[in-house]
């Protein structure tokens, strides 16, 4: 205990010596026990992301470390891009998890309030009450992974929708030809999961219950990310954005 005591009280001697005496003040006078750390002793993930997701009681929630953390490199990203109209806002839907739990997220950033947790369906080729397979072609009737930026809202076939601009080249571009959008649908519910174990899938459109589809719209409509998330290892290495 003594020598470990003996080698603190070295430390501003070594200090003082690799910044000389004003560097070294300077920066004792501006450091704060408050200041996010930057990374972690691999060096690979962001400490300030796992302590938001610890501050935040994310994983009480359901959502899985991976996905916020993922989801938060994309965010992070469209942030220092300038592609985001409202910045404060992160919906995650974790396909990881069964159709049969709620799997979609809607993230306050400037809180860590979760505004939204509900049901979202995906493909309906990409699997039942699990989704496994996801494609960005048309026809495909298969959910396509990765980062979105919501755009404006219309009415069709499927109600009040939002759009969705796909924004990984070869994963999700095509979400526009394939009319990929979010909105409402009546197979998203408590009822169908009861009488058929899983909800009902879609064209490849993360559809939500219909009764809150339209406050879930509104809020996140015009310039927000979104990310739709499963540890597939095809997408993680071909994503651009999350190995930028």
């Amino acid at each position: 205990m003594k020598l470990i005591q003996n080698a603190f009280a070295f430390l501003p001697t070594l200090l003082l010596m690799s910044f000389g005496h004003s560097s070294f003040v300077e920066k004792i006078n501006t450091f704060s026990f408050n200041d996010p750390i930057i990374l972690l002793a691999d060096n690979k993930t962001p400490a300030k992301d796992t302590d938001e997701f610890l501050r935040w009681n994310l994983k009480s929630s359901g959502l899985s470390y991976d996905a916020f953390e993922q989801a938060l490199k994309g965010y992070h990203y469209f942030l220092c891009s300038k592609m985001l109209q409202k910045n404060n806002l992160l919906t995650i839907i974790d396909y990881s998890k069964p159709s049969s739990q709620k799997r979609l997220y809607v993230l306050d950033m400037n809180s860590g309030n979760i505004l939204f947790n509900t049901w979202v369906a995906h493909g309906r080729n990409s699997g039942y009450n699990y989704a496994t397979e996801f494609s960005n072609d048309e026809e495909s009737h298969k959910t396509s992974l990765g980062f979105y930026i919501t755009q404006n809202t219309y009415t069709g076939i499927n109600g009040y929708s939002l759009k969705l601009k796909g924004c990984e080249k070869g994963i999700n571009d095509k979400a526009t030809e394939r009319a990929i959008v979010f909105h409402g649908a009546e197979y998203v519910s408590e009822s169908f999961i009861r009488e058929h174990g899983y909800l009902g899938r879609s064209y490849g459109c993360p559809a939500i219950p219909l009764m809150i589809s339209k406050k879930i719209i509104d809020k996140i409509k015009n310039g927000t990310c979104m990310f739709l998330y499963h540890p597939t290892k095809k997408y993680i290495v071909r994503s651009k954005i999350l190995n930028s």
